[in-house]
């Protein structure tokens, strides 16, 4: 009986690592996300000094970018 009791836990140890890999990997996806969207901020703030209407292309070519992601993303999962 003491066997099947240790194989459980052994079971909830393992669920909870592979819990926490992928909480850890969602973690570092949000940081790079992040990373991404700062250094996207600094370029728009450049083009804005610059030329005002580049400035609306880019963000509407990155928002067009990023919706076709989702989509992508979305037909994946679903």
């Amino acid at each position: 009986m003491a066997n099947n009791k240790d194989l459980r836990d052994i079971e909830i140890a393992k669920l909870a690592f592979i819990g926490g890999s992928i909480a850890a990997i969602g973690d570092g996806i949000a940081a790079l996300a992040a990373g991404l969207a700062l250094d996207a901020l600094k370029q728009d703030y450049a083009a804005k000094k610059k030329n005002p209407t580049v400035s609306i292309k880019s963000t509407k070519t990155q928002l067009n970018y990023f919706i076709n992601e989702l989509v992508k993303i979305r037909n994946k999962v679903g």
